[in-house]
């Protein structure tokens, strides 16, 4: 079974939303172990790559990745 790739600051949608009432989700680690942050409280959730490719529902670029040449560069920001 081929795992997915996941990039930092990308957005995630889980099946079972947080506590707090949002299912919003934005990965802060990658490896292994996959963190994501919620995005209504700010609260993080460390699981495995197995248990989180088993609990995504939809996948979002972030806003880094959608600017077409520099990757880090953020909208809006002149460097």
């Amino acid at each position: 079974m081929v795992s997915k790739t996941y990039n930092l600051h990308d957005y995630v949608e889980m099946k079972k939303q947080h506590p707090c009432g949002t299912n919003r989700w934005q990965i802060i680690r990658v490896g292994m172990d996959i963190r994501i942050k919620c995005q209504g409280c700010g609260a993080s959730i460390l699981m495995p790559r197995r248990d989180f490719d088993k609990r995504l529902k939809k996948f979002y670029l972030s806003e880094y990745r959608q600017i077409p040449g520099d990757r880090y560069r953020l909208p809006g920001i002149f460097y």
